[in-house]
Order: structure tokens, then sequence, then C-alpha cells
């Protein structure tokens, strides 16, 4: 009945009886107004530093939603010129063009020829900018009377909603234009390298030409289209002097003038971004946390459509220092790769993410395609063996048990668990190995304190210490200083545990070494701040933390790795002028290289491996930053970036000591202290810029 009645209406001769044929059918199919579901069309998101400047955007379509006032008036006048020159005395419906789109597009079937006005161009980008599926996008281009009734009866619910300048505004908002621009702010930018409301007479023609078949008029995609996209322009120019809007002198010279076509880069996505690793850890973040939206389809389309302004925890000072310091001793053409993660005590902010090679998808270049500074949660891979950095969790553990600082027991050249039901993990099991036995290399045995095999790094004293107080509860100690495995599995409960088995990234890392520095409080590390939407509503995040260790605990974990810089495996490296306190990771045959360390203010995790394959690439004989290595422990290369990135992230921030030890508690260098304790030296340690400790496999 609805096409029989229409077609009727199409065969009414010229204007006065096809209106009239037009009214009749529209009063019988009961084409009346209905209201037009607007959801806002895709918009760019912003993220910014701490400060507030732009580091990088997220779209799905790049589109700058601007107000009428914000587009030159020549603009406004080209496109109502060409697209519908009737605009301001039709209302909803053009019935000429309607009449003669519909029996165009169904002697073709399908949607051959536009005719429609601006409003329903309007309606029908909003209905396609909705759809979500395959079906809605096909239903919404149809060549069916169904939709075009919808989108009459849509269009006459937008005339009565909006005047015609809010109309224009939101179709100039919404049109695609080509070369990846959508909007006329950003179609501006992308041709011309200007803001709308500084468009030219050409400039405008030749963006009011290109909303008609966008894709055939892509200058970005060659001569032909520029070819196609320049006639089209001249076309604009002719009607709008055609139409008196514009002199012929005026049409000619424009005419005249070449495309003048730019190409100007849309910023975006973490490849261009300053902070590219910072930025994967920001998206990845927003795509993966609840926080952010219930389902990850919904967290997408917030970040790439919402509009956003995204404020996050980058500190630009810190950053640079740490880019500077790896720099200065990792080259981007050499194979193993620098990493490091700076994590702020008390809110786990992280402050900068740092690595030697640039972030990108051309290994031609040398660039590297996942987050190397990060979990594969956050875009990163499987990580690097942490080494002898997780020492720190077993003197932990043996902290909270009792143990005293001066505490010690004799460590030998080797060491083989007593038998197979030595070590348990955490589910009860028996996994110790006593065919395996774990040497200090060229380490030195004898008498070990907590302190003294901590700065020395002795392998045999820590899985002896490690045997002491439990496989599983050091695990467990880890585990709530936020230790998982870089690739999301199950770490590894071995009796290697304490040795550094399990692949680590920086950021995680680093935040464990920032609990100890905020007295045991641990916090999730975070990226985002706050996050304010396209309509100015602002949602503020606060840090995650929990007390996770003793104050007094964690105070005396700092006292003792303040010592690896005087009387450690960072004694020929140095300290940084400040209290600090740190450790050397080591893994085995030299396969990866570690330093983490803090000072009150802030925490810092560097790693250093090849990503061809740390086992297979270890780091001996080889040249990184133009320096040959004969081998690289954690104080050779990890060490001296970490304390280059510390002294100069910290430079204008006053100096915070240390809470002291508690020495009734745990003892240490007091008047009570004997005085050949105080200044005990371990005369058999390696050369800590050499060489250090050696962890086994997992068994």
């Amino acid at each position: 009945m609805t096409a029989g009645l229409l077609v009727a209406g199409i065969a009414v001769p010229a204007v006065g009886g096809a209106g009239f044929g037009f009214m009749a059918a529209a009063e019988e199919v009961n084409l009346k107004p209905a209201a037009l579901v607007e959801p806002p069309p895709a918009e760019v998101t912003i993220v910014q530093d701490r400060d507030g400047k732009e580091i990088a955007r997220f779209y799905e379509e790049y589109r700058e939603v601007v107000g009428f006032d914000e587009i030159a008036g020549i603009m406004k006048t080209a496109i109502v010129a060409i697209e519908d020159y009737r605009f301001y005395e039709h209302g909803a419906i053009d019935i000429e063009g309607t009449l003669r789109a519909l029996a165009k597009n169904m002697s073709s079937g399908r949607v051959s020829q536009g005719g429609s006005s601006i409003t329903q161009q309007y309606v029908k980008q909003v209905l396609l900018n909705s759809a979500t599926t395959d079906k809605e996008r096909n239903a919404a281009l149809e060549a069916s009377y169904a939709r075009k009734l919808n989108e009459l009866r849509y269009a006459m619910g937008v005339e009565e909603k909006y005047t015609k300048g809010q109309i224009l505004e939101k179709y100039l908002n919404i049109a695609y234009f080509g070369a990846g621009a959508y909007g006329v702010e950003a179609a501006a930018k992308r041709f011309f390298g200007v803001t709308a409301r500084k468009l030219t007479l050409p400039q405008a023609a030749t963006l009011a030409g290109a909303v008609q078949d966008p894709n055939a008029t892509d200058p970005n995609l060659g001569r032909e289209h520029r070819e196609r996209l320049l006639k089209r322009r001249n076309v604009v120019l002719a009607r709008m002097a055609e139409l008196g809007k514009i002199t012929p002198a005026e049409a000619e010279k424009a005419q005249a003038a070449k495309l003048g076509y730019k190409g100007t880069e849309l910023p975006g996505g973490c490849e261009s971004s300053k902070y590219p690793y910072f930025c994967l850890y920001v998206r990845h973040e927003i795509l993966s946390n609840p926080d952010f939206g219930r389902t990850a389809k919904a967290r997408l389309a917030m970040l790439n459509r919402g509009g956003l302004t995204i404020k996050t925890t980058i500190d630009p000072t810190m950053q640079a220092a740490a880019d500077r310091a790896i720099k200065k001793w990792v080259g981007a053409s050499d194979h193993p790769v620098a990493s490091e993660a700076l994590v702020e005590p008390g809110t786990g902010a992280i402050k900068a993410m740092a690595a030697s090679r640039r972030y990108g998808s051309n290994a031609a270049r040398n660039q590297i395609s996942y987050n190397v500074v990060a979990d594969a949660a956050h875009g990163g891979g499987v990580g690097f063996q942490a080494g002898s950095t997780f020492k720190t969790f077993t003197l932990i553990t043996a902290l909270r048990q009792g143990m005293k600082v001066d505490d010690g027991f004799e460590a030998g050249a080797g060491y083989r668990a007593p038998g197979y039901s030595t070590f348990k993990n955490c589910a009860g099991q028996n996994i110790g190995d006593p065919t395996h036995t774990v040497t200090n290399d060229e380490g030195s045995p004898g008498w070990k304190t907590l302190r003294t095999g901590t700065w020395g790094s002795v392998n045999t004293f820590f899985m002896e210490l490690e045997r002491r107080v439990g496989l599983c509860a050091t695990v467990e100690t880890a585990k709530s200083l936020g230790i998982r495995r870089s690739d999301g599995k199950k770490l590894q409960e071995y009796e290697t545990f304490t040795l550094g088995i399990n692949e680590m990234d920086p950021v995680t890392v680093a935040s464990a070494y920032a609990a100890i520095a905020a007295r045991g409080r641990h916090c999730t590390p975070m990226a985002i701040t706050q996050i304010t939407d396209r309509d100015g509503k602002t949602t503020r995040y606060r840090p995650k933390c929990r007390q996770s260790l003793d104050p007094e605990v964690a105070d005396a974990t700092a006292h003792v790795l303040s010592g690896v810089f005087t009387k450690g495996t960072m004694r020929n490296v140095g300290g940084i002028g400040r209290e600090a306190a740190g450790k050397t990771g080591t893994t085995d045959d030299y396969a990866t290289a570690w330093f983490a360390g803090f000072t009150p203010n802030l925490a810092a995790a560097v790693s250093l491996g090849d990503p061809r394959g740390s086992q297979k690439h270890k780091l001996t004989g080889v040249t990184i930053g133009g320096r040959h290595y004969g081998l690289v422990a954690g104080a050779s290369i990890p060490g001296p970036i970490w304390k280059d990135t510390m002294t100069s992230a910290l430079a204008n921030v006053p100096p915070t000591p240390f809470t002291p030890i508690n020495t009734a508690r745990f003892g240490g260098c007091d008047q009570n202290c004997r005085p050949e304790l105080a200044e005990e030296t371990d005369p058999l340690l390696p050369d800590p810029t050499q060489q250090e400790e050696e962890p086994s496999e997992p068994n």
C-alpha cells in the first residue's frame, strides 16, 4: 500500500501535482514528526600529562565538535549552496528533492542519489553513527520506502526541535569529509592546516564538495582523487555564483587556485605520542579496568568515541630524566632493551615510563611493538626474570618473623635442599630438589647476617633464609606488595623464588619497592587521576592503597637496603646525594639485569634484557651504548641508569629522610651495636659492576 501510494505520487506531473500526490501519500501513511534519539557523535579523547598538556589522542572517528560561531560564514554558505540551496526556506521535507531522489534510488536499487535536505542528511548520519552492528548500518543505508519514511519522520521532529542554525551546526560536525576527518573542524585542519573559523572561499568550497562522495574525492588517496576533488570544488564555486552568493569574478579567481591540500597529520595514537609506553598503559588501563565501564565494549566506545579529557600522572620532568639516563647507557639500535618505570610512594602514581627503543611497528627501524615497560594487561609481553630484586621479599619476611638485622648463619659456597620436603609451595606440595646446587659463582661463603647477606646478594644465604622463613611466606609477602607475573600467569613457587625466577615488568617491581618507601603502604599502580566527559562532568580517581607491611618492618628493610650503596653491590656506583635504598638483580648466566630502588619520595625499577629471548641472547660479551661488556650485572647498567634518573628527577625535590629503624626491635647500629658490626664489610665480595648472584632455573 505504501509503495503504491508513493509511486502514484511520483508519477504525478511536476511540482504542483507532485506535491499534492506526495502530501496525500503522507497522510495515508501517517507521516508525522518522530523524536530522533541523538547520541553524541564519536569525538576525540584527549590524554594529558599531570600539568594538563596534551600527550596523546584516541579516536574511532577523528572529530572535534565546534560551535556555530566557530565555523566560517563562507563554509556555511558553500555547504547550503551545493547540498540544499532552499534549506532556509523549506521545512523538514524538500518535496522536489525527495521525490527526485526516491525515483532514482528505487530504479537503481540502492542509495545512488542524495536529493535529501540537510536535515534529512543529518538524520541519516545520526542513524549511521548510532549503529553498532552491520545489520543496523545496512538498515540506515538501504534503498527502501520504509527507511525513507522513517528518515522523513525524524527530520520533521528535528525541524520542530532545533533552529536552522542549530541543524546546520550539527550537520557540519557530524559529516565525513574524507582523509579520516569527521566534522568540519577536523577536516579544515586535515586538509588545510587551519581551523574551521579561518577557512577561505576555495577551501570552504573544497570541503563542501567533498561531503557528497568523500571516498571518491579523498585527497589522501592519490592524484586521481585530488583531481576529482578539484573538479567538485569548482562545481561548488559555480553553483555559489549561480545563486548569487559570490560574484562571477570571485568564483573565477577561486577556481584558478590550486587545491592546496596539506594532509596535516591527525594527532593521536600511542605511536605518535611523546610518551608512547605510558600512552599504551593508559589505553589498556581504561580498556581492562571496570572502573571505567561495565563491559569491555562500553569502555572501548567511551575511549574512542567519548570526547573525554583524561588527566594522568605522568611528570614530564621525571620522564625526561628517565629518557636521558637510558639514552646515555643504552642505544636505540642495541639488541638488549632497557626499560624503566618511576612510581610515587604512597599513591602508586606512575611518574614515568621509558625504554631505549621507540615504540612502533617498524622492525626495520628497530622499533618494539609492545609495552616493554609494563605487564601484558597493559600491552606488555612476558617480561624478564627479576633476579635478586626478589631477595628483598625474603628479607622482609625474615624481619616480619622477628629476625634482627644482624641475625645470621653460615652460608656455604653451594646450596642444596636438604631433602625433597625442605621447601613447600603455598599448596603444601613438596618442591625441594636436593639434586640441584645453587652457587654463588665467585661469591663469598661464610657468616652472613641479614645486612651483609643482602649487601653481597649471596645466593646461598638467601636460599637458607627462605627455607627458614618458609617459601610460601615469602611468596605471600611478595603478593602483598603487588607482585604478579608480567604475563598474568600464576607465580612459579619453586625454592629459587627468592632468586627471581619469575618474569616481571618495571612498573610492577617499582610499585612493590614504592610500598617499602611508603612504610609498608602498597598502592596499585595508577595512571589516571581524572576524566572529564564531553559535557564537562569530571570524575576524579583516588589511589587504591592498603597497609601491606608493618611500618617498622618497612623501615628496617629500607635500613638494610640503604647499605647496598655503601657496602654492597652498588658501592662502586655510589648513591644519589640523599637517603636511598635499593637492590641489584642479575639472573642465571647473566640473561637479564635489574636495579630497583627508592627514596621516601620516589621509587624506580630498571630492567635490561634482549627481547629476542633473554636465555638465548645473554648479556655476556656484548656492546651496549657503545661500550663493551664481558658480562652485565645489575650494577653494570641498570644501577647507573637508576642513579642518573633519580638524581635528575629529584633535583628540585627537597630530600626526605627515611624513618629510623627501631633498634630495640630489629637491632642495628646504635650505642648497643658491636663496633665491628657497625663497620662490617665483606672482603670476598665480587666486583659489583661485573658479577653478582646466579639464580637457578625452576626445577
